[in-house]
Order: structure tokens, then C-alpha cells, then sequence
């Protein structure tokens, strides 16, 4: 999709007026349609393809938005708003999309009709507070990692795959509740995906990394840990230095102060060597002689990773002159390590530091990998957010629970600000609407029956049972979603709308023109 904005140059009277709004509504709008068919269970893919003829088949809309070409303003705007949901709560990019493309399209209706922007905006404010609030109101807590509404919303994240909602699940329950909630730290993160592997949760890291050499021991059980921050080589001299004798002492000195380094390492009983860059070939034949497992150029943060999982503290190189008793008190450790040739990878297990759990999730091709990694990613941040915030009925039913509660608040606003309260209405809608769509059924008449239903019954968990057809209870269905990502999605929306309604005209900015502190502003400008 490749939708360009257009340059404005006439004011904003007359037929023109409304040119701005409804160029950036349509691109919002036809953005959100990329993404609106994979909304639930019955929901299809999307196949992204490259320009060099890679493709991309997948129903998860965080990745759909991230790598669609969507050159108009107003589309990036929703491209950006939802990648920082999905790094905030890890799911409900979709219906963030599908929320902001119906806000919009209803707001831009209003407009037209002749409702001012700020009545439309004013009114639009106060639905999406009263939706806010029905959405608290709905919210049930979960008693744990047993209660069976967090499997349900891993399940139901997870797309009906069991056996990543399984992995997730227990993946929480290892993590532990001090972690969930620690700030910062997600679970999704510690989702690693590989081809052949089988699924499993383990406490401890994986690190996409080998040890040096094959003659280098395989495992080591209750390994001590040395975690460097830098290369393992000795000092390096300017050729121009070797030239004097001097220089060549110097380089000589070096070199046996390096050994006795390593020789430190070894006499330590150091098992396992990680460092941030290089290693020298004399520091690899020492330590494989001695029987210790070497990593070489792990990332920054698997350095970090590796440091606060075995308990040991990062050293540089220069650290390693101290003495050994000062050096010891660098050193973490662990259970096992061991290395992994057929999945090309080192696990570190059973730290004696922070505790640490890894979801492997096995795949039997590239493809397959990189989208059950993503299921899994969404399945993690779900099964955290509920434990952490609750969880709502699923299946558009608590937008329809909000949608008639802000019908008696259209009577309590009045005015024409009354118009922005519709506009939230219809937009809340829209998620059943789709999900029933894409089910096969008929939205209209669908979308009523709830409603209807709902009225009658005053039970806001009622939807539609995307098999059959018939009106159910969610939760006796067991279709929850996170409480945490249902509100974050309304809210993202409902910026994204208010400020694209807010942008009268588009104007091509003219780039690389510093303006002067004190520039003289031109007549008549």
C-alpha cells in the first residue's frame, strides 16, 4: 500500500476545505482494512511481500503495520501509535487499528454534516471516558497462575495453538509474580523460537552463540561464571613501538602478563568464559588445554543477561591483573552449561543470581518459525498483562457493554457534542462487526442480537460464538482478552483520531532551511 500525501496550497474554504481531512482519514482508514480481516478466530492472513520477492504470511497486525509501506502522514502516525502499544502492553495492535480507522471514519461523517471539529473532538472525549470506565467496571482478577482464565487468554492470544498457551503459562509461573511485575520487564523477551527444537520452558538463558572450539568441553555441570566486558587479548602495541628494543620489552612484557592472566582464570577453576569481543588464539589454546568453555563476541545484552542470571559481576580486561582472590569475587556460576550444535547455541541453566526462564518454541521451517515466535510473543505479553490487570469478556462483548452505556450519556451531553459521543458508539461496534464478518455471518444483524441480548439478559459478557452463530456467554466459551490491552487500544485510538481530526491542512515542509534565532519576519507573513 502506497498512499501519498498531497500538497495543499489553497486555503481552507469552499469545497476545499475538507480536502486534509478526508486525504488523511482515507489513508487511516485504508491501513486499518490491511489489518481488520485477521481479527478473530475465524480471521485470515496477510501475505507481505518485499521488493525482492520475500514474503511474510502472517495474521499478527503489529507485524502487518510494521512492515506495510505506508507513506502518508497520517497512516504512519497509526503505524507509530501501534508499535508503541505492541511495546507497552505486546498485543491489541489490530483493534487499535480498527478502532482509529472507525472513530475516524465516524468523526469525518460529522464534520461533513456540519459539526465543528471541536464538538466532535469534545463529545468523542467523553464517550471514550464513560468507555473507560464500563471497561474497569467489567474487569474480573485472576486468583494465579492456576486459575483457568489465564489459560484462556493465552489460548485465546495464542490463536488455539495449546501447546504455546502451555509454554506461556508456565513460563509465567517460573518467572514468578515479583518479576511480572517488575518494571521494564517483559515475557515476551524471553521467547526464543527454532527450527527443529521441541517445546519447552527451562530455567535459565539461551544464547545464540558457540563455544570457541570443538575441543572445548561440550557441558560443564556447577560451572563458576567470568563475565568480561571486552576483549581477552593482551595490549596492543603500534607496529612503530616493535621497532626499538624498548618497544619489543614492552610487547614482551605484555605478552607474559597476559598469560599470567589466563593462567589466573584456569588456577580459579573457572568454567565457563564469556567475553563482549574478541579472544586471543594464546588465550584459546590455554584455556582449551584446561578444559574451559569460551563464548566469544556476545551481544551487550547477553552480557547483561549472563551477568545478573549466574550472580557474577562484569569485569573488563584490564580487572583480570588483580589478584585471584580479588577476582573471585567476579565470578557467578550456574548449574550447567552446555552447548547445543544441532540448535547452534549455548543454555546457561540454573543461575546462582537473578532467576531467569527461556520459552523454546520449536518450528519445523524458517517460516514457521519466525510466526510461532511472534504467537508466542503475544501469547506472553497477554498471559502477563492478565495477571496483572484482569481480564474482560472477549469477542467484541465488552465493546458492546461499553457502546450501550455511552447510549444514556448521549442524552446527559446534549448539544452538538452529542454527534462525538455517536462517533465512539459506532466505533465500539466495530470490532464485532469485523470479527462476525470474517466469521461468515451477517454484522448487522449480529451486532443487534448482542446488543439485544445484552439489554435483556444485563450480562455484558454475551457475544456471538464464531462457530455456530448463536449469541453465548464468553467466558463460559472461554473468550477473554487482557484488561490492560483492551483499555491501552481504546485509548491509542482515540489519540490517533483526535489528532488527525485536529490537522486542517497538509503543507509541504520545505527541509534543510535553519531558521535564525532572531530572523526578520517578512511583510504580510
Amino acid at each position: 500500500m502506497n498512499t501519498n500525501a498531497k500538497q495543499l496550497n489553497n486555503t481552507p474554504d469552499g469545497e476545499d476545505r475538507f480536502s486534509a481531512l478526508i486525504s488523511n482519514s482515507s489513508a487511516v482508514r485504508a491501513l486499518a482494512a490491511s489489518v481488520e480481516g485477521t481479527l478473530g478466530p475465524k480471521g485470515l492472513n496477510c501475505m507481505l511481500v518485499d521488493r525482492f520477492g520475500g514474503v511474510t504470511i502472517t495474521n499478527d497486525g503489529s507485524t502487518i503495520l510494521s512492515r506495510v509501506e505506508a507513506n502518508h502522514p497520517a497512516a504512519g502516525m497509526l503505524v507509530q501509535a501501534a508499535e508503541a502499544q505492541d511495546a507497552e502492553v505486546g498485543d491489541g495492535t489490530t483493534t487499535t487499528a480498527v478502532l482509529a480507522g472507525a472513530l475516524l471514519s465516524e468523526g469525518v461523517e460529522q464534520i461533513m454534516r456540519g459539526v465543528p471539529v471541536a464538538k466532535v473532538i469534545e463529545g468523542m472525549r467523553a464517550g471514550i471516558v464513560r468507555a473507560l470506565e464500563v471497561i474497569d467496571s467489567l474487569t474480573k482478577e485472576v486468583s494465579g497462575f492456576d486459575d483457568p482464565l489465564l489459560w484462556q487468554a493465552a489460548y485465546i492470544s495464542a490463536r488455539g495453538m495449546k501447546d504455546i498457551a502451555d509454554l506461556v503459562v508456565e513460563a509465567a509461573r517460573l518467572a514468578g509474580m515479583e518479576q511480572l511485575r517488575e518494571c521494564g520487564w517483559h515475557l515476551a523477551e524471553i521467547v526464543e523460537a527454532e527450527e527443529g527444537a521441541k517445546n519447552q520452558v527451562f530455567s535459565g538463558l539461551i544464547i545464540k552463540k558457540e563455544r570457541l572450539n570443538r575441543m572445548m568441553p561440550r557441558s560443564i555441570d556447577n560451572a563458576r561464571v567470568l563475565v568480561i566486558d571486552d576483549s581477552l587479548e593482551p595490549e596492543h602495541l603500534e607496529d612503530d613501538a616493535l621497532g626499538t628494543e624498548s618497544g619489543f620489552s614492552r610487547y614482551m612484557a605484555i605478552q607474559e602478563e597476559f598469560k599470567e592472566s589466563v593462567n589466573k582464570i584456569v588456577k580459579l577453576g573457572i568454567g565457563l568464559v564469556v567475553a563482549h569481543k574478541s579472544v586471543s588464539d594464546a588465550a584459546e589454546e590455554i584455556l582449551t588445554d584446561a578444559g574451559v568453555m569460551v563464548i566469544r563476541r556476545a551481544s551487550s545484552r547477553d552480557i547483561i543477561r549472563i551477568a545478573e542470571h549466574t550472580g557474577a559481576k562484569i569485569i573488563k580486561r584490564t580487572g583480570l591483573s588483580r589478584p585471584p582472590q580479588e577476582i573471585q569475587e567476579f565470578l557467578g556460576a550456574c548449574a550447567r552449561v552446555y552447548g547445543d550444535e544441532r540448535l547452534e547455541h549455548t543454555r546457561i541453566e540454573g543461575g546462582q543470581g537473578r532467576p531467569a526462564a527461556t520459552i523454546l518454541v520449536g518450528a519445523a521451517t524458517r517460516e514457521v518459525k519466525e510466526e510461532r515466535e511472534r504467537i508466542a510473543r503475544d501469547a506472553a505479553s497477554a498471559v502477563q498483562s492478565v495477571l496483572l490487570s484482569g481480564v474482560v469478556p472477549g469477542g467484541g462483548a465488552a465493546e458492546i457493554a461499553a457502546a450501550r452505556e455511552i447510549l444514556a450519556l448521549r442524552d446527559e451531553t446534549g448539544g452538538m457534542a452529542s454527534y462525538g459521543v455517536d462517533c465512539v458508539t459506532e466505533a465500539l461496534r466495530r470490532p464485532l462487526s469485523q470479527i462476525v464478518t470474517n466469521a461468515g455471518f451477517n454484522p448487522l444483524e449480529k451486532v443487534e442480537d448482542v446488543i439485544a441480548a445484552q439489554s435483556e439478559k444485563r450480562c455484558a459478557s454475551l457475544g456471538i460464538n464464531c462457530d455456530t452463530g448463536e449469541v453465548s456467554d464468553m467466558y463460559a466459551l472461554g473468550v477473554v482478552d487482557p484488561a490492560k490491552v483492551k483499555t491501552a487500544a481504546i485509548c491509542t485510538a482515540a489519540e490517533i483520531a483526535e489528532a488527525i481530526l485536529r490537522i486542517n491542512v497538509i503543507i509541504k515542509r520545505r527541509d534543510n532551511t535553519p531558521i535564525a534565532p532572531h530572523a526578520d519576519i517578512p511583510a504580510g507573513g
